[in-house]
């Protein structure tokens, strides 16, 4: 498993995307940070197009806006993966969702 990657629950009724960092994902730590996908899409800056070039069976989007904590021993199947445009935008994404001011990281506050 590795950030970017997307996985569905056991259920198969919903696929998400691992976003947390891979030193957790390696870690011993029992749960992951995972954006769930979903087929709407709304064109929010929250929200990473994804689809058929990622593993997926139609067009959809992330929902970063949607965060959860999943245990890793749910996320069953790997499904596709991110290229490095997508977990850019992904970063982006998460940027907007967590409403996180850049330039003041650039400033040290």
């Amino acid at each position: 498993m590795c950030r970017g990657a997307a996985a569905p629950t056991p259920k198969a009724s919903r696929v998400f995307a691992v976003v947390g960092r891979q030193a957790v994902l390696d870690s011993r730590f029992s749960t992951v940070v995972c954006a769930p996908v979903y087929s709407a899409r709304h064109g929010l800056a929250s929200q990473v197009a994804v689809g058929i070039d990622e593993g997926l069976k139609h067009e959809s989007a992330l929902h970063c806006d949607e965060l959860v904590s999943l245990p890793k021993t749910r996320l069953t199947a790997f499904v596709g993966r991110l290229s490095a445009a997508k977990l850019q935008a992904l970063d982006h994404a998460l940027i907007a969702a967590l409403d996180i001011d850049v330039d003041a990281l650039r400033l040290g506050h």
